[in-house]
C-alpha cells in the first residue's frame, strides 16, 4: 500500500513528453548537469561553475529549446546527491517552481567490480538510470531525503554545536592530565573552578614545580577549557530561555513532555525532538531505521549470520538512545521494558546485555515517538509532576 510520505519512489504521474529531468553532479569547484529534454534525441550535458543562476538560465534555455521544436514543457524535475552542500539548492529551486529533490547517496546501486571507472560523466548517467525510474514510481532505483526548511536545519544547530564543544572540552581535559602524567603528576582536575589556582602548587615526585614551558601550556589550556565551558553555559541558558518563551509551540512541548520522564534531561529531550521526533516518519520501522538500531542481516543459500548494527542513520540519535537505555535501567526499574530486560538477561549469557541494550534501545525509542506523537502511555514508566 502506498504511503502519503514514502520518499523510496514517485507518487506523481510522470510524463516524459513534458517533463525536462536534469540531475547534477556537484563538486566544490563546478556543477556537471545532465538533461533529458523531451523532443532531443541528444542528451545535453554542460559543465558550469558552482553558480546557482547559471544553473537557472541553463534549465530556461533548454525549456525554451523545447518550445522552439514545438514541445512543450509542463514540469523541470531536477535531482542531485545530498552532500557538503546540503539542501539550499534544492530549496531555492523550488522557490523558482522548480521539482528538486535530494537523493540518498547510499541508495544508488553502483557497479560492484574493484576497479570500476568512475568519472562525473559516468556519475550522472548512473543519476540518470535512477531518477527516471524514480519518476515513474518503480522501487529500489533510489530513495529521496526530505528536505527541510530553513528553520528547521536551523533548530539542529545548539544542540550540535553543544555536542562538538562538549567534545572539545574532553580533549582539553584529557590532553592537559596526559602532560601532567608525563611528569608523574595524577589527581589534578581542571575542570575544578579554583584549578587555575591549584596549579602553581603542584609538584613533581622529585619535589620540584612544574617545568616554566609546560607550566605556560597549562594555563593556556585551562583558559581554553573556560572558555569552552562558558559556551557550554550559553547554549544552555539560551535554550531554556526559549522553551520558557514559546511553551506552546510543537517541538517546545514535546520537549517539555519528555523531560517529565525521570531519566531524561533537557539536552536528550531537545536532541531527540530536533533529530528525529519531529519529522514525519510513517511507522516505527521507519523510526527505527531512521536511528540506525536495525539490524544487517547477511543470507546466502545456508548462510546465516548477523552483521550488527546498519549504521546507516543518524549516528546522534543511535549514540543518545543506546546511552539513554542505560539510564532506564537504573532510573526506571519498574518500566515495562526495564522488566522485559532483566527477564532476558537473567541467565547471564555471555554479549546478552550489550546485543539486548540495542533492542531496548530501539522498543524505547518507538515508545517515545508514539508518546509524543500520540499519546500513547508509557508502561510502568515514572512521571515527574506536569
Amino acid at each position: 500500500m502506498r504511503q502519503p510520505n514514502d520518499l523510496s519512489r514517485s507518487l506523481a504521474t510522470f510524463d516524459p513528453e513534458s517533463t525536462l529531468v536534469a540531475v547534477i553532479e556537484m563538486s566544490q569547484s563546478s556543477w556537471l548537469v545532465a538533461g533529458i529534454v523531451p523532443g532531443l534525441d541528444r542528451q545535453p550535458l554542460k559543465k558550469l561553475t558552482v553558480d546557482e543562476g547559471a544553473l537557472l538560465r541553463l534549465l530556461q534555455r533548454w525549456r525554451d529549446e523545447v518550445i522552439r521544436l514545438g514541445g512543450k514543457v509542463e514540469c523541470i524535475a531536477v535531482a542531485f546527491e545530498a552532500g557538503r552542500d546540503g539542501f539550499w539548492l534544492a530549496r531555492w529551486l523550488r522557490a523558482y517552481d522548480i521539482e528538486a529533490y535530494v537523493i540518498h547517496p547510499t541508495s544508488i546501486a553502483v557497479p560492484r567490480q574493484h576497479r570500476r571507472a568512475k568519472t562525473d560523466r559516468l556519475d550522472t548517467e548512473l543519476l540518470k538510470r535512477a531518477f527516471l525510474g524514480w519518476l515513474r514510481g518503480e522501487r529500489e532505483h533510489c530513495s529521496m531525503a526530505a528536505i527541510p526548511t530553513l528553520e528547521e536545519e536551523d533548530s539542529k544547530r545548539p544542540h550540535r554545536e553543544r555536542e562538538s564543544l562538549v567534545a572539545e572540552r574532553t580533549r582539553i581535559i584529557n590532553r592537559m592530565k596526559g602532560c601532567l602524567a608525563r611528569l608523574g603528576i595524577r589527581g589534578y582536575k581542571p575542570n575544578l573552578q579554583r584549578a587555575t589556582k591549584l596549579l602553581p602548587a603542584l609538584r613533581t615526585p622529585e619535589g620540584t614545580p612544574l617545568p616554566p614551558n609546560a607550566l605556560a601550556e597549562m594555563g593556556r589550556d585551562l583558559a581554553r577549557l573556560h572558555f569552552v565551558e562558558g559556551q557550554i553555559r550559553e547554549i544552555e541558558a539560551a535554550r531554556l530561555e526559549r522553551l520558557h518563551q514559546d511553551p506552546t509551540e510543537k517541538s517546545h512541548s514535546m520537549v517539555r513532555l519528555l523531560t517529565r520522564i525521570i531519566g531524561v534531561g533537557v539536552e536528550t529531550a531537545d536532541m531527540l525532538v530536533r533529530e528525529v521526533l519531529s519529522r514525519n516518519l510513517r511507522d516505527r520501522r521507519a523510526v527505527a531505521r531512521y536511528a540506525g538500531l536495525t539490524g544487517a542481516p547477511d543470507e546466502s543459500g545456508s548462510k546465516r549470520r548477523e552483521k550488527g548494527l546498519a549504521r546507516a542513520s543518524n549516528a546522534r540519535v543511535r549514540r543518545g538512545m543506546i546511552q539513554l537505555a542505560w539510564r532506564f535501567l537504573m532510573f526506571q526499574k519498574e518500566s515495562a521494558l526495564v522488566q522485559w530486560y532483566r527477564s532476558r538477561t537473567a541467565d547471564s549469557r555471555q554479549g546478552a546485555r550489550k546485543s539486548l541494550i540495542v533492542a531496548m534501545a530501539r522498543k524505547l525509542l518507538i515508545d517515545l515517538w508514539r508518546f509524543v506523537s500520540t499519546g500513547e502511555t508509557l508502561v510502568g514508566v515514572a512521571m515527574r509532576p506536569a
